[in-house]
């Protein structure tokens, strides 16, 4: 599912290159669960956005699915996205004005379904993480645990292959944490791929793999 060879990724800062990875290459086969651990400035976030066709490599290959991500435009990078990743982010990014069922719907507004198709899918998924009777709610008229119940469901309309979450449980109790996990772990058991950056080891032994980041380079892997 995610094959990276030697990837560097260098930004420049005023007069200054910084490289927030060097030499990475990691494999994820298509079922994996794996979670991503390290300290600030480890390189994460650079990682998680190249995974996620956010970003290209400075150097090195990356394949996902089977496509060389590097040499791709704006728009094919975007296509991509839009059809085979899901993203969870620890802060929600919900649209404070529109109902649960409105949120979950968005990634699909440029599907060519009608109103009424869309309605049912978002309602089917908001069924498959608890939340179907909560539909008509806001944000605010929620908890935090619901509020990423939403996100997730909204990673999932469009049926991705890959599930990418940046901190998912960094704004949740412990307790609240747990619940959302279990539902990674389903979505897992269902075939997803799951990918995850977590600075806690509690939450990263919920998957198959930990890798380990420090300084922009792998330190190491282990089996969990």
């Amino acid at each position: 599912m995610i094959a990276m060879e030697n990837v560097d990724k260098v930004y420049r800062m005023g007069e200054v290159d910084v490289a927030a990875l060097k030499d990475v290459s990691l494999q994820v086969e298509k079922g994996d669960f794996v979670s991503i651990m390290g300290p600030s400035g480890s390189g994460k976030s650079t990682l998680m956005n190249i995974i996620g066709c956010l970003d290209v490599p400075t150097a090195g290959s990356y394949e996902l699915d089977g496509i060389a991500v590097g040499g791709l435009n704006d728009n094919q990078l975007a296509e991509i996205r839009s059809k085979k990743i899901g993203f969870v982010f620890q802060t929600f990014n919900l649209l404070p004005r529109e109902s649960a069922i409105d949120n979950v719907e968005l990634p699909m507004v440029y599907n060519d379904m009608s109103d009424k198709e869309c309605k049912e899918i978002a309602l089917k998924v908001l069924k498959t993480v608890g939340l179907a009777h909560r539909a008509k709610h806001r944000p605010a008229e929620m908890s935090g645990g619901e509020r990423q119940r939403v996100a997730i469901a909204r990673a999932l309309v469009n049926n991705p292959s890959i599930l990418l979450a940046d901190e998912p449980t960094g704004n949740l109790d412990s307790r609240t944490g747990e619940e959302i996990m279990e539902i990674f772990q389903k979505l897992n058991d269902d075939g997803i791929t799951i990918v995850l950056v977590t600075h806690e080891r509690d939450i990263a032994e919920y998957s198959h793999k930990i890798i380990r980041l420090r300084d922009g380079s792998v330190e190491g892997e282990e089996e969990v």
